[in-house]
């Protein structure tokens, strides 16, 4: 689909035209299966998935904006996602068996002691080979389980689950990642969307950003206090 024809329907669709809804879903249908299809075999029929990222897509659909600086598609990919991850987080049928419950300890237990000893994070590939997994079966058990971050993590947020603070080589999951952050870059306004930039991708100082925006340090401190709150909370939601 065409990029200006793509906007012409999302403008149609925000302003309650129903068909032009209907267009978006069967054209992009491609798009919400490519993602669901990662939540397969989770105890949620396929049809319910699908319908679920169809509520993910729509949501997407209902805040874009042309604004953002990305393709909808990007901004859509983390909004189904996010639907789906919700559904089976908070409502969904999954029952964690006790081998499960029992191998996330020992997994838990086991990257505390690793990062006592190297200072760092073991891979999934490392942990899969200790115990003798799969990666995509390690993957599984810590986001099942969703047992807490160690105590070693600077943790100040203990709704994530350990596999989202893993170092690992980039997949799904990571890709994910970055494209919610983009997105949610994207929606800051002018100022704070300067503000993370220049601190995070330019790697200035607080006050060389004060001096940048012609405000002071403290000040600086505050709003980027205050950007990252909202952007944290915005990603424990999704």
């Amino acid at each position: 689909m065409e990029k200006e024809e793509t906007l012409n329907l999302i403008y149609a669709a925000q302003h309650g035209d129903r068909t032009a809804s209907e267009t978006l879903i069967t054209r992009n249908s491609p798009l919400i299966k490519s993602v669901i299809r990662r939540y397969k075999n989770k105890g949620v029929e396929y049809d319910d998935l699908y319908q679920l990222g169809c509520v993910g897509f729509i949501k997407a659909v209902k805040n874009f904006s042309a604004e953002y600086e990305v393709m909808f598609s990007t901004y859509a990919v983390p909004m189904i996602a996010g639907e789906v991850k919700r559904f089976l987080r908070d409502d969904g049928p999954v029952k964690v068996s006790r081998g499960t419950k029992t191998a996330s300890i020992k997994i838990s237990q086991f990257v505390d002691k690793y990062k006592r000893e190297n200072g760092e994070s073991p891979t999934v590939d490392t942990i899969s080979k200790e115990f003798g997994l799969e990666p995509q079966e390690v993957v599984f058990i810590m986001d099942s389980c969703k047992y807490p971050v160690s105590i070693y993590d600077n943790n100040d947020d203990n709704s994530r689950s350990l596999i989202e603070k893993l170092q690992t080589a980039e997949n799904e999951e990571e890709k994910l990642d970055k494209m919610m952050l983009k997105r949610m870059i994207c929606e800051l306004s002018p100022r704070d969307k300067k503000i993370i930039m220049l601190r995070y991708f330019a790697d200035k100082t607080q006050s060389e950003v004060a001096r940048v925006l012609d405000v002071s340090q403290v000040q600086i401190s505050r709003l980027e206090s205050k950007i990252l709150g909202k952007m944290r909370a915005e990603y424990c939601e999704q």
